[in-house]
């Protein structure tokens, strides 16, 4: 009875705000079977609500329209108020026809859908070989029928697409024939395997249509599309996977990312990614009354609904369909704040994928590629970087820091960037890939198809050493407390990560390993470390003239940033003050950077002799040692981009190493920085080229020891930018 009760007082209020309206809505529907369940559900509203809330917000009627766009035009003519839409249509609603979304579909796993292939188990099909065979997808840019199963393929660099061309003559000419429904006006050969009625008259024609009546529409019809042979592969979301018959279920497998099969059971593992699933749309103008109405809905008739017994908000079978206004698998609505942003509602990766398909008109956003740089040392490097390359457009985008970067990344402000290892391990957290991978080897392998394309098994690292002056005779591993640290930047390899698995001191036993931060405050009197803050930034200088900055700033404008930084701590400013006792580092260029602090004028009359490496079991050896006596291993640095742009990073990177390797004489160099006044400027200097490793995992290349030891930092260290990495779309609704 109470609960009774409270449902009538909502809905009291509800009607005491909006009676002024008085407003029918009107509901788009794109099928008989679709319009027959809006009608009961008009019914059922008159029948279970009071008559004063009926006539104040609760009327409803059932406009048809012959596809998901008709709707969309609808809508934006007056002439229906609301629909349900796939998530990568309600996007083009919104950015293109200036509707607004008012709800989200919510499953049993979150506001997400997972995108998965599926063939039949005979099939000899992986998804390395799809070129050519047919193709069945639930619509066109929906999110697991299009644009996740694209973007994979494009990251992969297995889809070609040149860049004066819209996406879906890519496509069209990488299936030998294929249904999309709603891609009439996109390409023939995109409609070829549709089965929908033609007609000349358009409200009669359904063939390749966004409408139950096109037979291989939504997932259903795409796993009809190839159940019934029509098709080779099926582009679906996983919650389709259910209502699969279960005799059928045995004759159908998942193709997976790395070239093999599965179940159908196994989509959580064996997916081609996850995107955000469906969501409600109207006119701005009404956005208000349309939440009101979908929350009385709801209340009335959800899962939870009181009256579910005269009708189900998320059932079609009793009306001879399936997913009819809203997917048959929806748990309820998430009704969404006032002016929320795409990107809140979708998620950043998911809008960066649209716009990189090219869901806003555009082709590739005119081929440039915008590159991250943190300093002004590293624009000035792009720039000429830039000049050199004139065929290829390239613009220099200023960041804060290499987390900036990876941030901007995500926001689709910048493209790319080459990460350090621990910052790649957290590219890859927040769902950027890999393109190439620095090369540090004495020689670079050409592939087989030449052109300055470099392959290899063998991914050679660096290696962290501490170094300290030969005139400090007490200090050792074990021996550092209270001493002045040099620390290279904020998630530094060598500088960061590997200093905390060593014995600083005996006096503190590295009680928090997992807390580099931590340890380094307590062992430290103070030190530098670019991007940190309290007693770890009171050795930093900061930067001056073009590259003013703040002390302790998370970039090369900080003059004790980095390998070169940390070098120049070691041995202080050029008046002789603000030092360190010792210099967490990489060990590549070292000797190469000592003489470079003479030539520079930081300091006069330091040589190699002048300094010793810390080893790990308490003793000290010669720079020219670092093989025996280092930190440990660090992977390469790992250029890194949303997975849609992987090609045509690649393309400006292999131009690039062409140009550069071909006009030794020009002046630019694409991995020397000393002209520039610091070292490892956008790449290392220790660079040889760039080997082709859009084909792997960050992971793979990074290692199992180096990223079992990141993932257990982060475990227990906060991070700024994975916290706004983990701002999961798919589960705060």
């Amino acid at each position: 009875m109470m609960k009774l009760v409270s449902v009538i007082v909502v809905l009291l209020l509800l009607l005491c705000s909006i009676t002024s309206w008085g407003k029918k809505m009107r509901w788009c529907a794109v099928s008989e079977a679709e319009q027959k369940k809006c009608a009961e559900l008009a019914k059922a509203l008159v029948a279970v609500l009071p008559p004063a809330a009926v006539t104040a917000f609760a009327r409803l009627s059932c406009v048809k329209a012959y596809s998901t766009a008709d709707c969309i035009n609808k809508i934006r003519d007056n002439k229906a108020d609301l629909v349900t839409l796939d998530a990568g249509e309600v996007y083009s609603a919104v950015k293109q026809f200036g509707l607004t979304v008012v709800a989200k579909e919510i499953y049993r796993d979150g506001g997400c859908i997972l995108a998965v292939a599926v063939v039949r188990n005979n099939s000899s099909l992986d998804m390395r070989s799809l070129q050519g065979s047919r193709s069945c997808h639930s619509g066109a840019r929906w999110t697991a029928g299009w644009s996740l199963p694209l973007g994979h393929l494009l990251s992969r660099n297995l889809l070609p697409w040149a860049e004066d061309e819209p996406i879906s003559q890519a496509v069209s000419a990488f299936f030998n024939a294929s249904c999309v429904p709603g891609a009439t006006t996109m390409a023939a050969n995109l409609c070829f395997l549709c089965k929908g009625q033609r007609s000349y008259i358009r409200q009669k024609n359904f063939h390749c249509e966004t409408s139950h009546s096109e037979p291989f529409y939504h997932n259903q019809g795409a796993l009809r599309c190839l159940q019934s042979g029509a098709g080779d592969i099926a582009f679906v979301d996983h919650t389709a996977l259910d209502s699969i018959d279960e005799r059928e279920k045995d004759e159908l497998r998942l193709l997976c990312t790395d070239g093999s099969l599965a179940p159908l059971s196994s989509f959580r593992t064996c997916n081609l990614g996850r995107g955000p699933g469906g969501g409600v749309v109207t006119r701005m103008n009404i956005r208000k009354i349309a939440r009101k109405f979908l929350v009385a809905a709801q209340m009335s008739f959800g899962w939870r609904g009181r009256e579910r017994r005269r009708f189900q908000l998320f059932e079609s079978a009793s009306f001879g369909g399936s997913d009819l206004l809203f997917r048959d698998v929806t748990e309820k609505l998430s009704v969404l704040m006032e002016d929320m942003d795409m990107s809140q509602v979708l998620g950043l990766d998911y809008v960066a994928l649209l716009k990189g398909l090219g869901h806003e008109g555009s082709s590739l956003e005119d081929s440039v590629v915008r590159w991250c740089c943190i300093s002004h040392a590293e624009q000035k490097k792009c720039e000429q970087w830039a000049i050199s390359i004139k065929s290829d457009p390239l613009v220099c985008v200023k960041a804060s820091s290499m987390s900036d970067c990876i941030e901007k990344i995500k926001r689709d402000e910048v493209d790319a960037v080459s990460l350090d290892a621990t910052h790649a391990f957290i590219a890859g957290k927040c769902g950027l890939v890999p393109v190439v991978t620095e090369y540090y080897g004495e020689k670079c392998e050409t592939s087989a198809g030449g052109g300055g394309h470099f392959e290899s098994n063998e991914l050679p690292p660096v290696y962290g050493v501490a170094v300290v002056r030969r005139s400090s005779k007490s200090l050792f591993f074990g021996s550092l407390a209270d001493r002045r640290s040099c620390h290279g930047h904020m998630y530094s390899p060598a500088g960061w990560v590997l200093p905390v698995r060593h014995t600083l001191s005996t006096e503190h036993n590295n009680s928090a390993p997992c807390e580099p931060n931590k340890v380094y405050s307590e062992v430290f009197w103070k030190g530098c470390l670019p991007g940190g803050q309290g007693n770890l930034c009171k050795v930093c200088m900061g930067g001056t003239e073009e590259a003013a900055t703040k002390r302790c700033a998370d970039n090369h404008n900080e003059r004790y940033y980095g390998n070169m930084g940390a070098l120049r701590c070691l041995v202080g400013d050029p008046t002789g003050k603000s030092f360190g006792d010792v210099a967490f580092m990489e060990h590549h260029n070292l000797e190469s950077n000592i003489e470079r602090l003479n030539t520079s004028g930081w300091a006069e009359g330091w040589v190699t002799w002048d300094f010793e490496l810390l080893c790990s079991d308490g003793s000290r050896a010669p720079l020219s040692q670092w093989k025996s006596c280092n930190l440990g291993a660090v992977p390469p640095n790992i250029v890194m981009t949303r997975p849609v742009l992987t090609a045509r990073i690649y393309d400006l990177l292999m131009k690039s190493q062409d140009t550069t390797e071909a006009r030794p004489d020009s002046g630019f160099h694409l991995f020397e920085s000393q002209q520039y006044g610091e070292s490892d400027l956008l790449f290392k200097d220790v660079t040889k080229c760039l080997v082709h490793t859009s084909h792997m995992d960050y992971r793979t290349i990074l290692g199992n020891e180096f990223c079992s030891q990141a993932e257990s930092i982060f475990n227990c260290t906060h991070s700024n930018i994975l916290q706004f990495c983990n701002q999961d779309v798919c589960s705060i609704f």
